[in-house]
């Protein structure tokens, strides 16, 4: 009797032992946690022991103030994770965020905040968009689906696109367009929200948060070819003629402040000889709009004021070209890797390089091997430039100077230009979205 009473005392004490940390398998969800180390795991920021392994979950201790990134980036995907917090616990989960800055405005912050503490005063009053699943400082969450502090809850990020969602314990509680945001003021702070992948984070505060059962299932990319990624943007180029485009009208005539003062009659004229050569040596083959280096270059039929774009590029050894932004020169595209001392050092594409007064060189260099293709995703507002550079921030809230008459502020509106200089180059994926002023 003793010993079926001891048997079933341990094998009761191991049930509840297993019942703290549950497995959890779902059709076409991957681990991210294998509950016993921090494998394929990175821990960033401040120096110390950092997160821990305890009982199966990522413990971040009090007092833990660095990050713990997967070591792998992810584009589109559906998150799930259980947590537990102290009251008045704070943490965060990073999306799409790159190893370096603050991780809410490089990247995305889903944030992690203990409700009863948060509404009860350790926080004081707090913004929508610092509530516990908020996307923080952009979108607000509702409350009211936390458990009391010490219990588990049940967490689901769905990040698709430009949509962002987040589900606590069944409920949802926030829903983000992130096409919704417009406003300068945001966007040139919170330049993570135009990242289209990145790693998955835990973003410490210096208070105890645990987290298990920690799987991911990826989404298909948002990117086809010569299809427009997210609502809002049209296609260019469609990946079939060079309908959209025009051919640049040649010296004198290349000058917008020029051109803006012919007749309608040498309008018409110029713009049809510049078309002939346009036709001449621009084509669209296999998907991609070829250049063969002895034309001018090729120009949007429509001006653009404020605008969000991405445009892939290809060029050859010591190729030089550029993507003029409102007709005006120049984001900058060349070689950094064949002969880098023709530009002074080893500076990459990316950067507003007629600037004079502002930044003219890009912050990184972020190009690829020549002969790859590479990506601009390009954000212009006002006169300020952000930009991309194969999902590199290399380029952030600059001013581009009016190159035709540096008194003048920047014109308002204009054609988008593909620059050459001789040069055989490659342009796909050209993709544009307007943005309205306020």
């Amino acid at each position: 009797m003793k010993y079926h009473l001891l048997s079933a005392a341990l094998l009761s004490l191991a049930l509840a032992s297993c019942s703290t940390v549950p497995s959890v398998s779902e059709a076409g969800f991957t681990p991210l946690f294998d509950g016993q180390s921090l494998n394929h795991w990175k821990f960033v920021g401040k120096p110390g022991e950092g997160y821990k392994v305890r009982n199966g979950a990522i413990v971040c201790e009090q007092g833990v103030k660095g990050n713990l990134f997967t070591e792998k980036e992810f584009e589109n995907f559906i998150l799930r994770f259980d947590f537990l917090v102290d009251a008045g616990s704070n943490n965060g989960i990073g999306i799409r965020a790159p190893l370096e800055g603050d991780s809410a405005y490089v990247g995305m912050e889903v944030q992690v905040l203990e409700e009863t503490g948060a509404l009860g005063g350790k926080w004081g009053k707090l913004r929508p968009e610092q509530y516990h699943g908020s996307i923080y400082d952009l979108f607000g969450a509702r409350t009211g689906a936390m458990k009391k502090p010490g219990l588990w809850n049940t967490q689901e990020i769905v990040a698709n696109g430009r949509s962002i969602k987040v589900t606590l314990n069944g409920q949802v509680i926030c829903e983000a367009d992130l096409n919704s945001v417009t406003d300068p003021e945001k966007l040139a702070k919170h330049p993570g929200i135009l990242r289209e992948r990145g790693h998955i984070g835990f973003l410490g505060h210096n208070d105890h948060v645990e987290f298990r059962n920690i799987r991911i299932k990826e989404l298909a990319s948002s990117f086809r070819e010569n299809i427009a990624p997210f609502p809002g943007f049209k296609a260019v180029y469609n990946g079939h003629d060079l309908s959209n485009w025009k051919g640049l009208m040649k010296s004198p005539n290349d000058n917008p402040i020029k051109r803006a003062a012919l007749s309608p009659a040498d309008h018409a004229r110029f713009q049809a000889e510049a078309d002939q050569r346009m036709r001449d040596h621009w084509k669209s083959v296999h998907g991609a709009l070829q250049f063969d280096g002895k034309g001018d270059s090729l120009c949007t039929v429509q001006d653009y004021g404020d605008f969000e774009m991405f445009v892939d590029f290809k060029i050859t050894e010591r190729g030089d070209s550029g993507i003029y932004l409102r007709g005006t020169p120049q984001v900058q595209i060349w070689d950094p890797f064949t002969a880098p001392q023709q530009h002074g050092s080893e500076v990459g594409s990316g950067g507003l390089y007629n600037n004079q007064k502002n930044p003219s060189k890009p912050t990184r260099m972020a190009d690829r091997p020549i002969g790859e293709w590479n990506r601009f995703h390009i954000l212009m507002q006002g006169e300020k430039v952000t930009l991309f550079l194969n999902g590199e921030l290399v380029t952030h809230n600059v001013v581009l100077e009016n190159y035709w008459d540096r008194n003048q502020p920047l014109m308002p509106t204009g054609q988008i230009e593909l620059q050459n200089h001789g040069n055989n180059l490659w342009f796909k994926n050209v993709h544009i979205r307007e943005l309205g002023r306020k």
